[in-house]
């Protein structure tokens, strides 16, 4: 029952694409996770010894029967060359950053070589991305970089990532699919920019946001009629960026608080969205902001790691 157990999961067609089960850091590549079958030249070449073979045959031909075995032997030996292109190859995962929604995810993966052979024609690839092609000397350490399209805010997977070639003749292809926890945090897709805080006041329950005035320099904003002439940015009207104000804050409120309930949006998404823009510019603008999500609160801070942990909290929110 057991050699029954192996020989299925042997077989089963998804260990051919998906390969062995999650990795997770790091993986040598070895005859369980390498597989090998003819390419469409190796096919035509087998073809052409069939040929040969019925030529011998009808004609008695012993030459025509030397080719025929000489070339065969060439086709059998190409296997196990397929097999050491890939084979004692080391796949380490390496650090990845964050993105916003919409944005390439980068994974980063380590390879390195061992000290009996070389990796002459290896292609990297995982779904979505173009092959990359690299090769690999003796105990050579290369960083390769893939990409993958994020659609939605929280954690982005890596797909399967498939490590091929053709090497040596182009007869075989070796490949192994290696399938790594790998993951990336994706932030919500800030929503466009010149988007003014909402006007309130602050209160000692957390909740408002910066009232304008007319002291520092804040941001741009849409030309509304009523506003003073004196607001208006003629830069970005030079530049054909259309008509727009400036907005000033106060340094009488020490602090702003970002708050999901008081936070306009049609859906939950944009709200997120809303926040992560504000926050953005918060932060450009050197500005104490705390963070109230429904369960979770951040007190008013600045600087990268409490910017981090903000997008962070609206991404698995």
């Amino acid at each position: 029952m057991n050699f029954l157990s192996t020989l299925l999961n042997r077989i089963r067609p998804s260990r051919f694409i998906k390969g062995e089960k999650i990795a997770t850091n790091s993986v040598t590549l070895n005859h369980q996770r390498i597989f090998i079958l003819p390419t469409k030249n190796g096919l035509g070449f087998v073809v052409l010894i069939s040929i040969l073979l019925l030529i011998a045959f009808v004609y008695q031909n012993n030459l025509i029967y030397i080719l025929a075995f000489f070339l065969a032997s060439v086709f059998f030996v190409c296997i196990i060359h397929s097999f050491k292109s890939l084979a004692g190859l080391a796949v380490q995962t390496g650090k990845s950053k964050a993105v916003f929604a919409g944005e390439t995810a980068p994974f980063t993966i380590h390879l390195k070589g061992n000290a009996r052979y070389n990796f002459p024609a290896l292609a990297i690839k995982t779904t979505g991305q173009d092959v990359i092609e690299t090769q690999i000397s003796t105990q050579e350490y290369i960083a390769i970089t893939l990409y993958s399209l994020t659609r939605k805010r929280g954690w982005h997977r890596c797909q399967t990532i498939t490590i091929s070639s053709i090497y040596p003749l182009g007869f075989f292809r070796a490949w192994a699919p290696i399938n790594f926890d790998l993951k990336v945090l994706v932030y919500p897709k800030p929503f466009p920019s010149n988007t003014p805080f909402p006007e309130s006041n602050i209160n000692s329950e957390g909740s408002g946001i910066w009232k304008k005035n007319h002291e520092d320099f804040f941001g741009l904003n849409t030309y509304q009629p009523g506003d003073s002439i004196r607001q208006i940015h003629w830069k970005t009207f030079a530049k054909g960026q259309g008509l727009h104000s400036k907005e000033f804050i106060s340094q009488e409120n020490p602090e702003i608080w970002l708050d999901y309930q008081q936070t306009p949006g049609r859906d939950k998404e944009e709200r997120l969205s809303l926040l992560c823009r504000w926050i953005i510019e918060a932060e450009k603008n050197g500005l104490n902001y705390g963070l109230k999500l429904v369960s979770t609160i951040k007190k008013p801070a600045n600087g990268t790691p409490h910017f981090r942990e903000c997008l962070e909290a609206l991404a698995i929110f």
